[in-house]
């Protein structure tokens, strides 16, 4: 049975093209797919549908696809949505090797709290690095724990995985750390009491 760690999937070759035959493989709980790369003709497949939803929702997911018996690792590097609906509609895949370095944008986690009442803001929520394709980092993590106000974390700063390397200008802005004013933390306040309410609203919605 496949799961969210499993990142063999099977690809059906399609020949057929046009919306409505992607709203029938839709239908059928299917995703349409290319895969292009490496001077390679781009190949359109089906792929199953509840099974790449959850491996696509990791930044930077790397399928181990079988197509017509042929291997072939690829990364995501293009999901279309429907906006209201959020239904994937559409992936594109690049193919890529096993060892191959590439350039990839990782998301940032900051944990940790600042000393007193600083707060961190973040300003740049992922980074440019350069990884092995088969490597790829979920996030980089960053450390906020104790940082005093005033303080200013840049790219050139983050501790990166092992093997990754800073493509990011080393000087850009990643978290400031700030005591927020009066008027901010009212602010702040005022959105997380309203952010409460809408939860609470919905789950008597859902009990209904």
């Amino acid at each position: 049975m496949s799961t969210e760690t499993d990142t063999k999937v099977h690809a059906e070759v399609r020949e057929n093209f046009g919306k409505g035959f992607a709203r029938r493989l839709r239908a059928a709980g299917k995703i349409p797919a290319v895969i292009y790369g490496h001077g390679t003709d781009p190949v359109h497949v089906a792929l199953p549908g509840h099974q790449v939803a959850l491996l696509i929702r990791r930044a930077n997911a790397v399928l181990e696809l079988d197509v017509n018996g042929k291997q072939q690792l690829t990364l995501v590097k293009d999901v279309q949505k429907d906006p209201v609906h959020q239904i994937i509609e559409h992936i594109d895949l690049l193919v890529v090797k096993a060892g191959e370095k590439i350039q990839v944008d990782v998301p940032i986690v900051v944990v940790g709290e600042p000393a007193g009442d600083a707060i961190a803001a973040l300003d740049t929520t992922s980074v440019s690095l350069e990884v092995e394709a088969t490597h790829i980092p979920e996030h980089v993590e960053l450390d906020v724990e104790g940082l005093e106000d005033g303080t200013h974390v840049t790219a050139a700063d983050l501790k990166l995985p092992r093997g990754a390397a800073l493509v990011s200008e080393p000087d850009l802005l990643i978290v400031a750390v700030a005591v927020p004013s009066a008027a901010a933390v009212e602010e702040i306040e005022a959105a997380d009491e309203a952010a409460a309410s809408e939860q609470a609203e919905e789950s008597e919605t859902a009990s209904e």
